[in-house]
């Protein structure tokens, strides 16, 4: 330990602050222990630096590690704030299972995000609420049989058809009752296809809306304007499925007045209609055929209410969906014991510790795009997703903000906070000029990977606590 000690401050006196963390990992490395590896960590001189950028990504799981210097000036030329050396940048990933810390941010922005397309504020009209809303759930298909856990219609529990009563958390459920027999060739086509039968959907929808309110197709866009936001979630069968706010606007986006007819239970009658007659067809191949991929029969459309804490009424409320469409925004396959890691080769299958189930759809997924005529799906690209190629969260343009929106005004706020702690209040009379360069990504050890992730706990809970007392999603 005393060498290690000795490296490190020889290291800090000769002035090499910035490379104090390269030279440390090397010394962690040597040591036997953790322990020691993480008290070398704590005694050493640059620890209150590295834990500064820690904190300042909010312990990400992989940061970018940059070089560099960022100079602040005034438009005179005045130099107000220099800094040199090196600091992390957030990986920005969206999985919880890859960073719980930027998908806590995610999942907060994307919670503003809907929440703003369902009551305003973020530059959208308050009276955006007062249009016909639906929360929209589309499903996958059967392709076989799985284990699961049926209800009566009273709610009672009665037996898988396999003759069992599964338990919550049993590693069978969304598993075929007969693999032998399960489509997984139709469910990975399916599965890529998902997003354009989406996007079919939506089409059919506003054509529909506009016959069943009198209003020609020429028509439509002078009339009314059906916007949506979107989230992917993985079924235990490994299948997605759509949950959706649909609104009705009027011409002009957000805050116009729906047309007249338009309500609620007719938008309702009109998604079932539209999901119900969109299909796409796969490309024709000789060794598999060819599928025409629909909808599953189960649809579900529950009116979005404003959000009353007296109200009784069992129904759903506009921050319940914000908040549940927040959660499945962070979500990859790893809840559907599926893979989040893009597969390298078909050797690469066997060692994932998956499912079988979750390893014959990515099987399925990798033989599948060997085959030219699926080459535009990119299935092997997307083998570790099950198949599924699109965007998790996506929504129409005039929904509601823009994550590149949110993003920035956090931005400003920061800049205008550090400004005024410098007593400059006019941020418009600074301007900053960076210079940095990647040097690496994620931590050099496991000592340091250790303490970020204490880091990342501590302010995931504080950011929770901070979001319940806003009545925010925590």
């Amino acid at each position: 330990m005393s060498v290690a000690r000795d490296l490190t401050l020889k290291c800090q006196q000769e002035g090499h602050g910035g490379s104090v963390p390269s030279a440390r990992s090397r010394l962690v490395g040597a040591l036997s222990t953790e322990d020691e590896r993480l008290s070398l960590l704590l005694r050493s001189g640059g620890y209150r630096s590295w834990r500064a950028k820690v904190e300042a990504v909010g312990g990400c799981a992989k940061p970018v590690r940059l070089a560099g210097s960022s100079v602040w000036e005034t438009l005179e030329g005045r130099r107000v704030r220099t800094v040199e050396g090196s600091l992390f940048a957030a990986c920005n990933n969206r999985r919880e299972t890859r960073c719980p810390s930027c998908a806590q941010r995610y999942a907060a922005d994307t919670f503003h995000l809907i929440r703003s397309g369902l009551t305003g504020g973020k530059g959208v009209a308050e009276t955006v609420g007062q249009v016909p809303r639906l929360f929209v759930t589309l499903t996958a298909p059967s392709f076989g049989a799985v284990h699961n856990r049926p209800v009566t219609r009273t709610g009672k529990p009665r037996p898988c058809a396999c003759g069992e009563f599964h338990h919550e958390h049993d590693t069978r459920l969304g598993s075929p009752l007969d693999p032998a027999g399960y489509d997984y060739v139709g469910a990975v086509l399916w599965q890529a296809h998902a997003p354009e039968l989406w996007r079919r959907f939506t089409i059919t929808l506003a054509r529909h809306l506009a016959c069943a309110l009198g209003i020609r197709p020429s028509q439509l866009r002078d009339r009314l304007r059906v916007s949506y936001a979107k989230v992917a979630e993985y079924q235990r069968r490994g299948l997605v499925h759509f949950h959706a706010v649909v609104r009705v606007d009027g011409p002009t986006g957000p805050g116009s007045p729906a047309p007249a007819g338009a309500t609620t239970e007719l938008l309702d009658a009109v998604v079932r209609t539209a999901a119900a007659s969109v299909s796409v067809d796969s490309p024709e191949s000789a060794t598999v055929g060819s599928r025409r991929l629909t909808w599953g029969e189960q649809i579900d459309c529950e009116p979005i209410a404003a959000t009353d804490p007296d109200d009784p009424a069992q129904v759903v409320h506009d921050r319940q969906v914000a908040g549940y469409v927040a959660k499945y925004a962070t979500k990859g396959t790893g809840h559907t014991s599926g893979s989040d890691v893009p597969i390298r080769s078909a050797e690469h299958i066997a060692e994932l510790s998956v499912s079988e189930h979750a390893r014959a759809m990515i099987t399925t997924a990798w033989q599948l795009g060997g085959l030219p005529e699926f080459a535009g799906l990119r299935l092997r690209k997307w083998a570790h997703m099950l198949g599924f190629r699109g965007h998790f969260l996506t929504k129409s343009r005039r929904y509601s903000t823009t994550f590149t929106a949110l993003r920035s005004a956090r931005r400003e706020h920061r800049f205008a906070r550090d400004l005024a702690d410098l007593g400059i209040t006019d941020t418009a009379e600074v301007v900053v000029v960076n210079d940095w360069t990647m040097t690496g990504i994620g931590y050099h050890n496991d000592a340091e990977r250790h303490l970020a992730e204490a880091i990342a706990d501590t302010a995931i809970q504080r950011r929770k606590t901070q979001r319940t007392d806003l009545g925010e999603v925590a």
